[in-house]
């Protein structure tokens, strides 16, 4: 693809989406690199929120496009195809101008190097004005308008028949901003602080250190963020924390600890545990390490940092047993495509099969290294059974000495083992949580 000209926002967002669907990048390193050469923050911003509104409604919009096509293009015009997406996106979903969308989608064809698709993307664009009603009728009644692959909408329908519709809806929202305020934190002067910037806030019923913020910004422009006094953080991933049930000395283990939120959570609900944080990335451990930092928690006493593999305890246990065993599991993400929307056409059936696998095999190794009557907390951020209830019920079916502990909560739904938040409830990501006491 052509390099972008500083300012086309449309062209840095062609080469985002280039670089998540044809390489399989991820939308936090894809935007890290395409947006370095767009000087201005908002032209950023719009180039990242096109790239986001065509991925949450690419299988709509593909079809869209099929429908206003006369042929398909060529795969090396894919880029004058993925102009269209854009087009069809700021036409249908965000209300945009009918002469800007048009307008400005063709002219970036000019933009490309490809004079050839200015006219053609005009008559597309201006011909779905035309026929809106008439094509948004027959795309409601095909799949393709949820915008989910046919695999995860198949798995959908299977573990959750009365709600996979709600989700799949609810995936194709963008989330809100939520904050943890730092336990011990005066709460009121911050949220006084949020306002005075310009923000509204709310608390959330569940998560009692949760703070919404509207609107979403990046995190340097949040009062309390650099001093360590606010971290970013979903109300669902907040719970772990309270789960687990901690008490000053216990020995604590982070299994899988990347990027650290809920690591810092733990020391901030407890500062007196020993915690062992766990990675089996450098660079990811980097990371926790930097949250850390800005929170204060570098150096403090009884913590540990080891970039290991989890499932491989010979490499990092002491051989001193643990009271509880934070699970935090690899897994699919499916239960945060709201916020990364790209999750949908990166994975595929052969890697829920990969993570369960890997999910297993962590569950395995680490029970031994439990003491008898520690709680192992289980959780990930997928809405599948094959990587939450059916996984600990295969686990529960061979070990007689582990026994679920009961979630009373109002939050997510009870489960055999278990309670599933599902995506956009109570606004909160999708999310699961078994806990396993030692017998």
């Amino acid at each position: 693809m052509n390099r972008h000209p500083a300012g086309n926002a449309r062209l840095a967002a062609l080469e985002l989406l280039s670089r998540v669907l044809d390489q399989g990048r991820n939308m936090s390193e894809a935007g890290a690199e395409a947006e370095t050469r767009l000087p201005d923050p908002r032209d950023r911003a719009f180039a990242r929120f096109l790239a986001f509104g065509v991925l949450r409604w690419l299988s709509a919009l593909d079809w869209l496009a099929a429908q206003l096509l006369k042929r398909p293009l060529k795969r090396r015009d894919r880029d004058v195809h993925r102009l269209i997406l854009i087009g069809l996106f700021q036409l249908w979903q965000e209300g945009t101008a009918h002469h800007a969308a048009v307008n400005e989608s063709a002219e970036s064809a000019r933009a490309l190097g490809k004079p050839w698709a200015v006219g053609l993307v005009n008559a597309v664009l201006r011909r779905f004005q035309r026929e809106r009603d008439g094509l948004l009728t027959r795309l409601g009644g095909r799949d393709e308008r949820f915008a989910h692959p046919g695999w995860l909408l198949q798995a959908l329908r299977r573990d959750w028949p009365d709600d996979w519709a709600a989700i799949a809806e609810a995936n194709n929202q963008a989330a809100g901003l939520w904050l943890r305020i730092r336990r011990g934190a005066d709460r009121a002067a911050l949220a006084g602080h949020l306002a005075d910037a310009g923000f509204t806030t709310a608390a959330h019923p569940d998560a009692p250190d949760a703070l919404r913020v509207e609107p979403a910004v990046t995190v340097d422009a949040l009062p309390g963020f650099a001093a360590g006094l606010v971290s970013v953080q979903d109300p669902a991933a907040q719970l772990a924390a309270d789960l687990l049930e901690l008490a000053p000395g216990q020995r604590v283990l982070d299994a899988c600890a990347a990027p650290g939120g809920k690591t810092c959570h733990i020391l901030e609900a407890e500062p007196g545990v020993q915690l062992t944080a766990l990675d089996h990335s450098p660079d990811r451990l980097e990371r926790i390490t930097e949250n850390l930092q800005r929170l204060g928690f570098e150096g403090q006493s009884g913590l540990r940092l080891a970039a290991a593999d989890a499932a491989e305890p010979g490499d990092w246990w002491d051989g001193v047993p643990f009271q509880r065993i934070l699970l935090d599991a690899p897994c699919t993400a499916t239960g945060v495509i709201r916020r990364h929307p790209e999750i949908k056409w990166l994975r595929d059936r052969e890697q829920v099969a990969t993570a369960t696998e890997l999910q297993g095999r962590l569950l395995e190794r680490l029970w031994p290294l439990l003491e008898t009557g520690g709680i192992l907390l289980y959780a990930t951020c997928s809405v599948l059974s094959d990587e939450n209830n059916r996984q600990i019920r295969q686990f529960l079916a061979h070990r007689s000495d582990a026994e679920v502990m009961p979630l009373h909560a109002d939050w997510g739904h009870s489960l055999d083992h278990g309670r599933q938040i599902l995506p956009g409830e109570r606004d909160m990501d999708g999310f699961y949580y078994a806990r396993l006491r030692k017998a």
